[in-house]
């Protein structure tokens, strides 16, 4: 079977983080609002490790990359 590339919706919440709030409202909505075949791509300041593990929990692969300037990108598929 054919692999088809994933779409991707990226979210950078270094600019909510950085105005003091708390993205995780917001990043637990846009993954329900994943359509199938497609992933996300979230922009953190930092490794957003407990994010990780509860995506994985959810059946999400995870593939994190630090990033040129220092902040993190993670890239969720769905399994």
């Amino acid at each position: 079977m054919a692999s088809h590339p994933h779409k991707v919706r990226t979210l950078d919440v270094r600019p909510i983080m950085a105005d003091g709030e708390h993205p995780f409202e917001l990043i637990m909505k846009t993954v329900a609002g994943l359509k199938d075949g497609q992933d996300l791509l979230l922009i953190t300041p930092f490794l957003p490790s407990p994010l990780i593990e509860r995506l994985q929990s959810d059946g999400f692969s995870v593939r994190p990359e630090r990033r040129a300037d220092g902040s993190w990108q993670t890239q969720f598929t769905r399994e």
